[in-house]
């Protein structure tokens, strides 16, 4: 369900630096699919990471909860998302949510977002006691 619409949004990411296109799709708890891009900016820091821009676009779309999440890249193996991206995940799935991570030549991966980010930081660390 979710690799068709990261592939084709894949195709669209603005990658002419690193030439690395990644696409992600989200399915939200509401069903609604949401998908983002990488976009790369001459000054690296400021560019965005597919994941962060299929996040984005679910909140924009008024959905807040990850019920799926899927990865693709032209890569070796399948590949994961960044530290910061896993984070961003963990902020809108639980960890149970199936993450899965795709090759364009159709390698697969799939794992938790426990298994993505096992000791992640959550409110409750900010918490008093």
């Amino acid at each position: 369900m979710l690799l068709k619409p990261a592939t084709d949004v894949r195709l669209r990411a603005y990658a002419p630096y690193s030439r690395f296109k990644v696409g992600a799709a989200i399915r939200a708890t509401s069903g609604a699919i949401h998908v983002g891009c990488n976009v790369e900016n001459v000054a690296y820091p400021e560019g965005t990471c597919a994941e962060a821009g299929a996040i984005a676009a679910m909140i924009a779309a008024g959905d807040t909860a990850i019920a799926e999440i899927l990865v693709i890249a032209d890569s070796p193996a399948p590949v994961p998302p960044c530290g910061g991206c896993r984070q961003k995940i963990a902020e809108f799935a639980a960890p149970d949510v199936k993450v899965t991570l795709c090759t364009t030549d159709g390698a697969q991966k799939t794992m938790t977002v426990a298994e993505l980010l096992p000791g992640v930081f959550t409110a409750a660390h900010m918490a008093k006691a």
